[in-house]
């Protein structure tokens, strides 16, 4: 195993630890006994289409599904991409076909959030007309525009970790920029990219769960470099214990199966997570 970079984020204490963010919470049909969504990333699917995706989910026996930007939207949609900016369009295509399989929408992303307020305006009234919970961003350059806009729509804002190399690969950056902030505003906790990245994911989420607001959930055969997705509870992150911290602070958002290997027929591995989930939440509740 690689040696993990070390982490110089501030102690939890430093926040207010089990203040819980007021925003609008989950859909209750999408929430487990344990208070967060089962959902599953559509980039898992992204070689279908999202109404695919949508079905492919229930089927795995997930309560939501986390969109994200230009993925084929399919039925009478055609080919026209997720696309914010078409809500009225899209929106009631994208409900229906949720509500029929049972599902709703928790999230979406990951999307660019412009620091324009007319265009990251759509993209804030697309999530709440949806009535999703949260936008997640990488976009920390338009961090005052969001605070303004979560302040309004009662959003969270997650910003998401890709691997080392990027802009918020070290969740120390986040941390720093998001203190004194709106506490709406926090992580979409990446836990693959985190062990890419070297870095131990329990290690991070001890020290950032006070502000953890959503998760895009991996299990990973090794922490330092880059292994594909395992089926949750096979591999070496202890997603049991990550999901035990940050809720200990009140967590109570969306946990995203986001599974990145076998993408033409990774449904009964995505099962799989979802089982492992669904236990979890049965055991802690």
């Amino acid at each position: 195993m690689k040696r993990r970079h070390a982490l110089t984020l501030l102690p939890a204490s430093s926040l207010l630890l089990g203040a819980r963010a007021a925003a609008a919470p989950i859909p209750k049909s999408a929430a487990t006994d344990a208070g967060f969504a089962i959902s599953v990333q559509c980039w898992s699917f992204k070689e279908f289409t999202l109404f695919e995706a949508i079905e492919m989910a229930a089927a795995a026996g997930a309560g939501g599904v986390e969109l994200f930007p230009g993925q084929k939207i399919g039925g009478e949609l055609g080919d026209a991409g997720v696309d914010p900016a078409k809500a009225s369009q899209q929106v009631p295509a994208i409900l229906a076909k949720c509500k029929e399989h049972g599902v709703s929408p928790v999230n979406f992303g990951v999307t660019d959030v412009p620091n324009d307020e007319g265009k990251a305006r759509e993209i804030f009234d697309f999530v709440n007309q949806l009535g999703a919970y949260g936008v997640t961003t990488e976009s920390l350059g338009s961090l005052d525009l969001m605070e303004k806009l979560v302040k309004e729509y009662d959003l969270k804002v997650c910003f998401h970790n890709h691997p080392k190399g990027t802009p918020l690969w070290n969740p120390d950056t986040v941390w720093k920029a998001i203190q004194g902030r709106d506490e709406r505003i926090g992580y979409c906790a990446d836990v693959g990219h985190w062990a890419t990245s070297g870095l131990d994911p329990l290690e991070v989420i001890r020290k950032i769960a006070p502000r953890v607001r959503s998760f895009h959930m991996k299990d990973r055969e090794e922490i330092g470099k880059w292994t594909h997705d395992r089926p949750f509870g096979t591999g070496i992150i202890d997603n049991g214990a990550i999901l035990d911290e940050v809720r200990k602070h009140g967590f109570a958002g969306n946990v995203s199966i986001e599974y990145e290997h076998n993408w033409d027929k990774s449904l009964p591995e995505v099962a799989q997570c979802a089982g492992y989930l669904r236990g979890y939440s049965k055991l802690r509740a």
